[in-house]
């Protein structure tokens, strides 16, 4: 009877034993997959504050006007659009073979 008994109880430790370990595994996995969430998450927040500015300085009409003119040259009605090319570097490269 005593030999059955021991035998039981080291069934029940071994399959609580395999549990914890697979309750381990679960929890290294689900641990990582935090912190990957945690750092898509903050980048998220600062791509968020990037927009929150754009979104302020684009709400002032001149800072509006201001970036249409240089982006897509934009200008006012009977306004001429002058653009000015920097010239080209003097700089010459030679090579020798």
């Amino acid at each position: 009877m005593k030999r059955v008994l021991t035998i039981i109880l080291f069934l029940i430790l071994a399959t609580l034993s395999a549990q914890f370990y697979k309750l381990y595994i679960i929890n290294r996995k689900l641990s990582g997959e935090l912190f990957s969430a945690k750092e898509k998450v903050s980048g998220f927040l600062e791509e968020n504050k990037k927009l929150q500015a754009d979104l302020e300085y684009f709400a002032v009409p001149e800072n509006l006007e201001k970036e249409l003119r240089g982006q897509f040259n934009y200008k006012k009605p009977g306004e001429k659009l002058i653009i000015a090319v920097p010239p080209k570097s003097t700089t010459t490269v030679t090579t020798e073979l």
